[in-house]
């Protein structure tokens, strides 16, 4: 028992530390892309390896944990997360360097008339990582629904988007390319704040032992959980 609490200990901070490498490759994108930093987004491309090499780690130490130990009920559940969590943050992490790049083309190219509904949608999906990053660090089921509840916003967010670059492409074709990278930017944005709900998702199942993959954000709003979403989505998202 005292092997097993060692390893599944180590697990933790394995996962913790892939958790805040993602984090941080997904906050320099960000930034490259919003303050159009070429050299920040070469940062983040030249980062992918460790990630990689991070998810793997971890999945080895699963398999490992499983085939001497055998482990049962909520340290099996807590294995099972930290797996998902794992294939999670490393598709964030794929995520954050296909940012960067188009973070790197838009950077050295003349700047196009971007909404500022786009860079607010950036900053949401900055905080919604962080949230469940959060969630999973104290096992914290509140505010790993809050993720399930906001994930509407992201995706109206990206809806908009794409009314907005298709309007621009046609009526100037010389911007296509660069609306082209920009509206790629907002899908990749969009799908990192999709893996942010799985990672939630994962961590109610840790603690609770409950699936929630299918169910609506809708289905774990109550008075409380609105108003503390209204007054952080109203807030100033500047980056």
């Amino acid at each position: 028992m005292k092997h097993l609490t060692r390893a599944l200990d180590s697990l933790k901070k394995e996962i913790l530390t892939a958790g805040a490498v993602v984090e941080q490759a997904i906050d320099r994108s960000i930034t490259s892309l919003v303050h159009r930093l070429p050299e920040v987004a070469a940062e983040v491309l030249a980062g992918d390896d460790r990630i990689d090499a991070l998810e793997v780690e971890i999945e080895e130490e699963c398999l490992k944990i499983l085939a001497l130990h055998q482990p049962v009920a909520a340290d099996l559940r807590f294995i099972i997360a930290v797996m998902k969590v794992n294939n999670d943050l490393e598709r964030m992490g794929d995520l954050a360097v296909n940012i960067a790049q188009r973070a790197r083309y838009l950077g050295s190219h003349d700047p196009i008339d971007i909404p500022d509904e786009f860079f607010q949608m950036a900053a949401k999906v900055r905080l919604r990582v962080r949230w469940s990053l959060d969630s999973l660090v104290n096992q914290d089921v509140r505010m790993a629904k809050d993720v399930l509840i906001s994930d509407s916003e992201i995706d109206d967010s990206h809806r908009n988007m794409f009314r907005i670059f298709e309007d621009l492409m046609a009526k100037d074709t010389s911007t296509i390319r660069r609306a082209v990278n920009a509206l790629s930017a907002s899908r990749y944005l969009e799908r990192i704040a999709d893996l942010a709900t799985n990672v939630a998702e994962d961590v109610i199942f840790l603690v609770d032992g409950e699936v929630v993959r299918h169910r609506s954000g809708d289905d774990f709003c109550d008075d409380e959980s609105s108003a503390r979403l209204a007054k952080i989505m109203n807030s100033d998202f500047s980056i």
